[in-house]
């Protein structure tokens, strides 16, 4: 009896471990990556759609990935013609003294000696060179102090929230202390922005300069070629191809590591069509990790997460028709209404299995309508009225880095046909007709109001 007691016992232990196996532990509201950073994020790179986040609006060291703005402010520069790739410059004693620093990166920069600005924005951008950043940024702007402020203003351009800068480098200020004449801000403080002001440098940097990827999957170039000051450089971003973590379609962009920041890394990768730009910061160190592996697996998960789970998806197609809104009112037109539809497919990167949970919303442009919601003729064929966007239903939605990624997830609404302007015969019959109209029913309400 005992031991038939504890048989069955034993059984229902069995078949309770077994049924609490098979319940799934419950997701996070964003699936079931967890990013071990203080701060992440995950972001679709042709439309900036957030796909994941980690505390992303904190401001956060950002180390040498500082040196993305560093790069946007001299391609700007190089674009509206204020500086040459072949113009040289000449390297001063503090530079050339920061560039033999070997506890920093760099590549050495000989005193009084020249180099073009395209080999300097080349060491910066692969070797993370220090010095050559400084020299840009003199460059570029005159000074350092000045460069500075170039950067905190374009950051506000650029519409980014919760950042500082304070050097050119992502240096600590007191490393950059005795390599400068004067540091901008504090003894002690280092450049800040948060993983969305970081991804959306990114994502604008992409954008306006795509060329900065050509230099940025550069995994290994010599500095200076052919010259005395010739210096193998080594990307620092070692998920490149044929580096010793690379990862497949890995181009860029950026690596960051101080005491303050720790590891940082932006990067991005392109597969069958498909970018995603992920942000790491201050990267939690395993057992038997350093915080150049720990950031490279973290970007790692984060990629794999990406490429495994979301599409690009077409959720409505051309010449779609919203329901309930196929047609709009015209005022003093020869039709009383005119059809509308969207213009061009609409497309947004959709988790798999999730196509089903966006519903369209059609937004009407104000502006076009009369205080009764009427457009008034005359109306060309293909005018736009609005637009359809896509709302999620029932999910939290992360949104886009910026409004130019909103707009991406919107697809232009028109007319289908143009509606001339009635004549003067045809409205004072309307005319007629609704004062007899108005006359008619007013009778029928009274003699209804008889029985």
């Amino acid at each position: 009896m005992k031991r038939s007691w504890i048989q069955k016992s034993f059984v229902c232990m069995m078949v309770f471990m077994m049924a609490m196996s098979m319940v799934q532990k419950p997701a996070n509201a964003q699936g079931d990556l967890d990013v071990n950073a203080k701060a992440a994020i995950l972001v679709e790179a042709s439309t900036g759609k957030i796909l994941y986040e980690k505390n992303s609006d904190t401001a956060q060291g950002i180390a040498s990935m500082t040196k993305m703005m560093t790069e946007y402010v001299l391609l700007e520069a190089v674009k509206e013609g204020k500086v040459k790739w072949d113009q040289t410059y000449t390297v001063p004693t503090k530079i050339s003294n920061m560039s033999h620093n070997d506890n920093l990166s760099n590549v050495p920069l000989r005193e009084e000696g020249t180099y073009k600005i395209k080999d300097l924005y080349e060491a910066m951008a692969i070797e993370s060179a220090n010095a050559a950043a400084m020299a840009i940024a003199e460059t570029v702007a005159g000074s350092q102090e000045k460069f500075v402020q170039m950067m905190n203003d374009k950051a506000k351009e650029l519409g980014l929230e919760n950042y500082k800068f304070v050097n050119v480098t992502g240096l600590n200020n007191k490393d950059l202390a005795p390599y400068v004449d004067q540091v901008v801000g504090g003894a002690d403080e280092e450049n800040v922005m948060s993983a969305k002001d970081t991804a959306t440098l990114a994502y604008r940097l992409m954008k306006d300069f795509p060329e900065i990827l050509d230099t940025s999957k550069i995994a290994k170039k010599t500095f200076a070629e052919g010259t005395e000051d010739a210096f193998p450089m080594k990307n620092w971003n070692w998920m490149l191809p044929g580096l010793i973590r690379e990862y497949e379609g890995m181009d860029g962009l950026k690596t960051g590591t101080t005491d303050f920041a720790g590891g940082c890394f932006t990067g991005t990768a392109e597969r069958d069509g498909m970018r995603y730009i992920t942000v790491v910061m201050n990267v939690d160190i395993s057992s038997g990790e350093n915080s150049y592996d720990a950031r490279f697996n973290e970007t790692r998960k984060m990629l794999d997460y990406a490429f495994t789970n979301f599409t690009m998806e077409e959720v409505l197609p051309a010449d779609y028709k919203v329901k309930g809104h196929k047609t709009l009112p015209v005022q003093k037109g020869k039709e009383k209404e005119v059809q509308i539809k969207t213009d061009s497919p609409l497309s947004m990167v959709v988790k798999n299995g999730e196509e089903d949970q966006y519903k369209p919303k059609f937004v009407l442009d104000k502006k076009k309508l009369n205080e009764d919601g009427e457009l008034t003729a005359p109306i060309k064929e293909g005018e736009k009225v609005g637009y359809v966007m896509l709302e999620a239903k029932g999910k939290k939605d992360l949104g886009y880095l910026t409004d130019k990624g909103t707009n991406a997830s919107k697809a232009s609404v028109v007319t289908v046909d143009g509606v001339e302007k009635a004549n003067w015969f045809v409205l004072s019959m309307r005319a007629v007709g609704g004062f007899f109209g108005d006359i008619w029913d007013s009778i029928t309400s009274t003699v209804k109001g008889w029985f």
